[in-house]
C-alpha cells in the first residue's frame, strides 16, 4: 500500500482559499471531482507546483512532476469543496494515513468555522 506525507504547500494553499472564501459548501464530490481530462487541462496551463497545491498528500517514492506523486485532491482547481475535504478525511482514515486525515480534518473545521 502506498504511503503518504502531508503536503504542507497544499495545506497552506487550501487555508488561503478558505480564508478568501473560495469554496463550495454543497456539492456531490463524485460529480465534480477533477477527472483525468480536467487534470490534464489544468496541467497544460499551470506548473506542477500549482497542481500539487491542490493535493493534501504526497506519495512517498513517487517521482516528482507526475500525477502519481499527488493524492487527496481538495477542490476542483478553482475552489475548495467541502465534500472533497470530507472525502479526504474518509479515505485517509479508511487507509490509516493519519497525518493526511488530521490535516484534512483541520481544514474541514476551518472551512466550517469560516462559512459559519
Amino acid at each position: 500500500m502506498a504511503k503518504y506525507t502531508v503536503n504542507s504547500a497544499a495545506v497552506d494553499h487550501v487555508t488561503l482559499l478558505i480564508e478568501a472564501r473560495q469554496y463550495v459548501l454543497d456539492s456531490n464530490w463524485g460529480d465534480v471531482q477533477p477527472d483525468a481530462e480536467a487534470q490534464n487541462a489544468y496541467l497544460e496551463k499551470h506548473d506542477w507546483e500549482a497542481y500539487g497545491a491542490w493535493h493534501l498528500g504526497l506519495t512517498e517514492g513517487a517521482n516528482d512532476e507526475t500525477k502519481a506523486r499527488y493524492a487527496f485532491v481538495a477542490g476542483d482547481f478553482r475552489r475548495v469543496h467541502r465534500s472533497a475535504l470530507i472525502a479526504c478525511v474518509y479515505r485517509a482514515s479508511e487507509w490509516r494515513h493519519k497525518d493526511v486525515e488530521l490535516a484534512a480534518h483541520d481544514l474541514l473545521q476551518l472551512l466550517d468555522r469560516t462559512s459559519g
